[in-house]
């Protein structure tokens, strides 16, 4: 096995290679790949008016500085998603994206809050995704856990309100997460919540890092005894905190194309993730929010090749870390590690 990707003047052969890698996502926001085009037509479906004339004027719209400035789109774009169908179309989208992109096992995030706040239902929201995800094992292959998110700018009693809200489809839900505006919101704010979440037997993750400090990471690991780190690339910033990190393994779920478009990193040839790959730490690829940050997993990993002359080894090993990170049983990850090694 030659240790650089396949080199040629014709690109095609490089996004051939990386799109038919068998991968693995760990960090993706169910509402962030709502693709400008079923925005629109979800908008019309639900008689919702929309501040953009055309999908052009949408894209146009997808420059952010930070991650505020694309937090206040994300969620005046999820107004589009009302019933069951309309999540399960959601969800739909992605599982086929990952079906091209060979993707075979995924563990989204979704946003109960952002819907429920504004009278949607719990239980339309996780029905129409769960079915999707159902279908996605069923008719494509693309084995998935669910993670249910809260969001950090909320205060606890919503959180808690949420998971009273989720008890009656613990079945359907894997782990917690926490997301939204990282500044000004560390983890601590719902140590209390979690810790009812992992009462209920519910893992545990969180996003720590991204625009917010090293310091962030350990209150996740400590106070909310996560089981992987969402972003984590703040790590860097502080030596005790990569030897722990070496140590026990813990993973991290990077997301290259997000932090270069919300200036985590001004430029990806700037990016960390394979310095941190290089130390040991157990970091893994992912797209976060790939309609607004302009690709999915194969897009991403291309960025990594073409900015950081990312080789065969190291992208193999970054699927390998997360293989190792899912929250997928033993035996489907033996199966992924099987088709991973008859792929080298």
């Amino acid at each position: 096995m030659s240790n650089s990707i396949p080199q040629t003047e014709n690109t095609l052969v490089l996004s051939r290679w990386l799109n038919q890698l068998p991968k693995v996502e760990l960090h993706l926001h169910l509402e962030g790949s709502l693709e400008p085009q079923m925005l629109f037509d979800l908008a019309v479906r639900n008689n919702v008016a929309l501040p953009y004339a055309n999908v052009q004027e949408v894209t146009k719209a997808f420059q952010f500085t930070q991650l505020q400035d694309f937090l206040d789109i994300y969620y005046q774009a999820a107004q589009v998603l009302i019933t069951e169908q309309d999540f399960y179309d959601l969800t739909w989208a992605y599982l086929v994206k990952c079906k091209e992109q060979n993707v075979l096992h995924v563990e989204p995030f979704f946003d109960p809050q952002t819907h429920t706040d504004r009278g949607v239902s719990f239980a339309t929201v996780i029905n129409g995704i769960n079915r999707a995800l159902s279908d996605g094992q069923e008719k494509l292959g693309i084995s998935s856990e669910l993670i249910m998110c809260f969001l950090r700018h909320l205060d606890e009693q919503s959180a808690f309100d949420t998971l009273d809200q989720a008890m009656p489809f613990l079945e359907k839900i894997k782990g917690v997460g926490l997301d939204s505006s990282e500044l000004g919101h560390p983890p601590e704010k719902f140590s209390r919540v979690f810790a009812k979440a992992r009462e209920l037997g519910l893992l545990t993750v969180a996003h720590a890092g991204e625009e917010g400090p090293a310091e962030y990471i350990w209150t996740a690991i400590n106070d909310l005894k996560v089981s992987r780190v969402d972003h984590g690339v703040a790590a860097i910033q502080d030596p005790e905190l990569i030897t722990y990190l070496q140590q026990t393994q813990m993973p991290l779920t990077v997301c290259p194309l997000s932090n270069t478009k919300l200036k985590v990193f001004e430029h990806m040839q700037q990016h960390n993730i394979l310095d941190l790959l290089a130390l040991d730490i157990c970091v893994t690829v992912n797209s976060d929010d790939p309609s607004y940050f302009g690709g999915y997993m194969t897009e991403n990993f291309e960025a990594l090749a073409q900015a950081l002359d990312m080789n065969q080894t190291q992208a193999i090993k970054l699927v390998e870390n997360s293989i190792t990170a899912s929250f997928c049983d033993e035996q489907r990850k033996q199966e992924l590690t099987k088709i991973l090694n008859d792929y080298q």
